[in-house]
Order: C-alpha cells, then structure tokens, then sequence
C-alpha cells in the first residue's frame, strides 16, 4: 500500500518539496521513478590501454601533490595517476576536501570518463574508492536517477532500499497464460530488480515486464476509450457546404491529392453518425493547418461553435491572424474569430468570454486557455488541437456542452510509422498526409564536423546579409559539471563576440518565463533579432518563413525524430533553406544516423529507418520527442513489445470485453488506477 514520502525516514519536509518537484509524492510514486541509465562497476583497466569517451575504472598510484586551479567560478583539483602502463592526470571541480585525501605515494581507484583535452588523455571528476570499498562493488549495477538540485542519487538509493524492505508484495495481475505466453518475469521481481540489477540480463528482463505492462495498460484504456466514444452520438450533424469548396478554388496554390483525400474524410466524419475522432499526420510544412481552418469554416456553416488549441501563444497569433486573413480574402462573413491565450487581459477576457457563452464568437483559437472552467461555450461542435495537448477525454468532457461532446481533430506533425501508429493512436481514425506542397523548396542539409564551425558561421551571416535569420540550437541551456556538450548561455555570448555588432542575437530557452519567451519568440518573427541560440524549444509552435538556416550544435544528442523537427523550422517561405548538423563525435555509428537526414526530408521515411537502426536493444537509446513519454518504455526503441502488447490487449478484449472473468480481475482493478491516475500524464 502506498505511503505519503514523508512517512520515510530521512524525509523532511524540505526533501519531501524537492521530490514533488519532479511530481514524486508517494512510495508508488518513487518506486515507479525509474533510473535513466547505471553504472557498471568492472575491474579496473590499464593505463596504457583507455579509449576517448570511455567510461572506465582504473587502478592508479598518486605521483604527485594537488594542483589547484581556477578557471573563472570553478576550483579545479588535479593529480596525475600511474600504473605500470602509463600515467593519466585526472582532474575534478569543486571538491575541495580531496586535496587531503589525495597524498602522494597512495593508491585509489578512479572511476569516470576519459576524454581528450590538448592531444592527451585524461579523466573528469572522477568517484574515487579506496581498493577495499571497491571491492565490494565489483560487478554490481548501480542506478543512476534524473535529479533535481538539492536531490542526490545517494538519497534516492537509500529510500528505494527502504521502501522495498518494507513494502508488501504486490499481488500480480497479469494472467498466468499471458505471462507464459510472452515470457515475462513477476510483477515483484521486475520492479525491485530494475532499480538493483545482479547484472544486464536480469535489467532486460525486468525491464521487458515494466515497458510490457506500460503498454498493454495503455492499449487497454485507449481501447476502452474508443468504444465509449463509438458509442456516443453525433449530437452536431453536420452537411457539406459549398463555402468549403469556394475557399479550396480561392487559395493562390492547389492542394495536394494527399491534403484533400485528409480532408475528405475530416468532412465524411462531420457529416457521418457518430462523433469525429481523428488523427491527422502529416509532415512539417505539409498542409495541415488549412485543413484545420476548412473544419472550422464548415462547423460554423452549421451552426456550430469551433475552437483551435495549439501549444504556444506565438502559434497561436499566428493561426488567428493567418485565419482572420482568409476569412476577409475569401469575403467570407459567417466566422467570428476570437483569440484567447494566457496573456489575453482580464477586461478582455470577460468581453470574449461573454461572446463565447452567447455563441457570438464561433471560432476561438488560443492555448490551453480555451479549456478552462470560466470559459462556457454556447455549442461547441469541433475541438481541434496540437500533438502537444493530446486531446483525451477529460478535456472532451470539459467542452462537452448541454450534455453533448465535441468532434475531435488532433493535428501530429511527429511521423510515426503506420504499424506503430495504429497502436499508439488505437483511439482515433488515422489521415495520414504523405506529400509535400510543390512549391516548397526541398532544404538542402549537411552533416559535418566541429571544424566546419567558422564556415558555418560565415554562411549564416552571409544569409543574415541578404536579409534572411537563422538559429542555432544548443542541447543545453547552462554549462554542467560533467556533461559535455554546448548550452545556450555560454553560445550565445560567444556569438556575440564572433559576430559584428549590428547582428542581433536572441536566447531562448525552457527555463524562461512563459512571457518572457514569448517575448523573444515575437522579436524574431517581427526580424528583430537575426539568429535565435535555442534548446529544442522552437520545435514546437514556430512559424517564421523568413528564417532559411537551422544549425544543429550536438546533433548526435538528439532523437532523429526530434532533428527531423527541428529542421522543420525553417523551409517555410519562398528562399532556399538550409540545415547545419554539427556532429560533436566522430563516432560511426553517429555518422550513420545522421547520414540518414542529409539523405532524406521525408520524416516518414527517417522514422522507418531510425526504427531500423535504433532497434528494440537500445536500452538507453536517445527518446524520441512527442507527446507520449512513457515512464520507461519508448515506442521505437521497444517497438517489438509495443506489438507484443497490442497482441495481448486484443485477444484480453476479444475474450472479455468488460474484463469480468475471474483470471482478469486484478488486472481491471490495475487497469482502473491507471485509467484514473496516469492516463492523464499521457494526456489521455
């Protein structure tokens, strides 16, 4: 049974705040905090014989005092280390106490990773053990946990000990024949094993029980779900109107045949019997918002109320003004458009509230604004929303209006492949939009090395020159002990000192205020500032067409899904667009995924073939972005047991559709908690 954290001894009330942080406020909630990788604990190598990049321990006898070291706000300790192979200096920051550990003549083993600085390798903040206490931990795993600042892994480490001394088993809920079936461990042994290893293959094995179950409980509800909204009926028939066709034959393009065989069975759905649930899946730059805006037009043609949720206010001025604009090209009188989002004034806000409830406004585009309590539609028919907010169904039942839920339209530009997507998406109807405007510009990509940085930056200010903007993306936001890599802050002042004065330079990134990034955001789509230093922020909810270089600072810290996105911030005007992808390893096998982007823009295409490369072993492989963060399982890298899952959930719901029998009674007892609890972390 679940217990408060503070219950746990060694749990304040200041510890227990840093833990609800990271959204842990129970045992369960700890116990279900899985590490994101482990250090294995091998014997010790030789000098002689380390590789750049390697994590590793070595044996080494101390050769001389502590050298101390400042470099700007960091105290840097060093020594130099011998065997009989070789010698290593080995150096760390900020740890004071080891200058009187650290004597001459002794001998300790270092473990950490080697990495090559002035042509030699040495070793970075290393943990160190005396030969005894290492020992004892010679061939153990032990978990490394996501922390925030004032939580250490030791703590955690200590309370998982604790909370499984002193929990009770858990009684199994999967079926013997299902467990047999798909040769899966219990239930107890996967959850205290995947935090404490005996070695790799009791972590694949409990492991392969924690991501089976996380998605066979996922099918299982978005199943459920489905069924329930097969059930409900259309409470807003619609019919085709020509006013939809007059916009189609008014655009200055054509859509393609992929845009209007989607919006063929977006119109079908209105017009059918039963409530719309829908998934449109296109590429970036494929056509997706007018599609979106056809919806609209047709729902207020009948009479009906629409509302667009999109997951940034910068995005969400621009589908209103680019909506307004249409309606007023196309002299078309019926929509009333409003825009409300978080920095919408209060005097505002309670005149466009008013306009709502009475129906007067019939189109509301905004953010997740448009979902909350004090807004009260008159009759609304149609909720589009952005992957970002997954539209589940306790939004529906928010927007529901006199007892009648909405149609639902979900716009993804995340390609997935088709056999994933159908599990992953079980709940909705899939219009997938597999083809490019033929007025878009194909981007132009390259994938090269550190060294090709100057060139790159002469280019950018060459664009920048002819009037064009660009960005350049950092996979961090600050510099971090231990962890390689650009960030954000220390680039962009860079920048500055690289590029002429007259060049403007943004920054932005998640740990800004929500006003605050808008502001930025607004800066550079007005062109006001020139080159935008950013995290993977951007890759959601930007439209600037004027930009025309995407420079990717890291690329191999990155998803190829996520890259693929990225990339898709620029190519949306009339120049030629260009994207950067600079590899900070030379590693081969980096170099083979990323040849994959410079070979192909078709995300589709990229996340068959990441899905390739990556394979269900990736056991740490980098998370693809979207809005499906399992806790432990990803849909690429474990798209085997996805499919063994979905296999699972369809031959429980073919046998026992409401899971009545006796052998699945645990199971809708689990079923339910995740249905009321986790779902909604999933946006469910």
């Amino acid at each position: 049974m679940a217990k408060l954290l503070r219950e746990l001894k060694g749990v304040g009330e200041k510890t227990e705040k840093l833990f609800q942080k990271i959204g842990i406020t129970t045992t369960d909630d700890l116990l279900h905090y899985y590490p994101r990788n482990y250090d294995s604990y091998e014997a010790p190598e030789e000098i002689g014989s380390l590789k750049e990049n390697s994590v590793v321990s070595v044996r080494g006898t101390v050769t001389a005092g502590v050298y101390v070291n400042r470099i700007r706000n960091l105290q840097v300790i060093s020594v130099t280390v011998a065997d009989t192979t070789g010698r290593l200096p080995v150096v760390w920051f900020n740890a004071p106490y080891l200058k009187n550990t650290l004597k001459k003549g002794s001998c300790f083993i270092f473990r950490g990773k080697i990495s090559r600085k002035k042509g030699h390798l040495e070793m970075e903040h290393p943990e160190i053990f005396t030969p005894a206490a290492y020992e004892e931990i010679l061939h153990s795993m032990q978990p490394i946990y996501g922390l925030t600042a004032g939580l250490t892994n030791k703590l955690i480490i200590k309370l998982m000990h604790q909370i499984l001394d002193e929990q009770s088993l858990q009684t199994e809920f999967l079926p013997d024949e299902i467990k047999e079936f798909y040769h899966l461990a219990d239930d107890n042994y996967a959850i205290s094993t995947v935090h404490f290893p005996g070695n790799m293959q009791e972590l694949l094995a409990a492991r392969k029980r924690l991501v089976f179950d996380e998605f066979l409980l996922f099918i299982l509800a978005v199943q459920i779900l489905k069924g329930k909204t097969e059930e409900a009926p259309n409470a807003f028939p619609m019919k085709p109107v020509w006013t939809t066709e007059q916009v189609m034959e008014g655009l200055p393009y054509h859509l393609t045949k992929a845009q209007l065989n989607a919006w063929h069975e977006i119109e079908r759905d209105l017009c059918g019997h039963t409530l719309m649930s829908r998934l449109v899946q296109g590429d970036v730059g494929s056509g997706k918002t007018i599609l979106a805006f056809l919806a609209m037009i047709l729902t207020v043609e009948n009479g009906y109320q629409a509302a667009l949720m999109v997951p940034t206010e910068v995005l969400a001025n621009q589908h209103f003004e680019a909506f307004t604009k249409l309606m007023e090209e196309q002299e078309i009188s019926s929509c009333h458009p409003v825009l409300l989002t978080g920095s919408t004034t209060q005097k505002e806000k309670r005149r466009i509230y008013g306009e709502i409830a009475s129906g007067e406004a019939n189109v509301v585009i905004g953010t997740h604004a448009l979902i909350q309590e004090k807004v009260v539609y008159e009759n609304l028919g149609l909720v589009i929303t952005d992957e970002q907010h997954r539209f589940g169904v306790k939004q529906r039942e928010a927007l529901t209006t006199r007892g009648n839920a909405p149609h639902v339209l979900v716009m993804s530009a995340t390609p997935i492949p088709r056999t994933l997507a159908i599990i992953v998406y079980g709940d909705l109807d899939i219009s997938i939009i597999d083809e490019l405007p033929a007025m878009r510009l194909p981007i132009k990509n390259c994938v090269v090395g550190t060294s090709y940085r100057p060139k790159a930056y002469s280019f950018i200010e060459r664009q920048v020159r002819e009037g064009r903007q660009a960005y350049v993306i950092c996979p961090m936001v600050e510099e971090s002990e231990g962890a390689d890599g650009e960030n954000v802050t220390d680039y962009t002042a860079r920048l500055r000192e690289i590029f002429p004065s007259d060049i403007t330079i943004g920054m932005l990134h998640g740990k800004m205020k929500p006003k605050e990034k808008n502001g930025i955001m607004e800066q550079f789509a007005r062109g006001e500032i020139q080159v935008l230093v950013s995290t993977t922020v951007v890759e959601v909810g930007v439209n600037v067409p004027n930009a025309t270089v995407m420079m990717v600072e890291n690329a191999e810290r990155f998803g190829l899904a996520q890259l693929h996105q990225l990339r898709g911030r620029v190519g949306r005007g009339a120049y030629q667009s260009y994207c950067i992808f600079m590899q900070g390893n030379e590693e081969e096998e980096t170099s083979r995924r990323l040849e994959i982007l410079n070979k192909s823009n078709d995300g589709f295409f990229i996340a068959g073939e990441d899905l390739k490369l990556r394979g269900p072993g990736d056991l740490f492989g980098i998370r693809q972005s979207g809005q499906l963060e399992f806790r432990i399982g990803d849909i690429y890298q474990d798209s085997d047991i996805l499919k063994a899952a979905s296999d699972a959930a369809g031959g429980i719901l073919d046998l026992d559709r409401e899971l009545d029998l006796p052998q699945h009674e645990k199971l809708k007892e689990r079923l339910n908690a995740y249905m009321k609890y986790d779902l909604e972390n999933l946006g469910l």
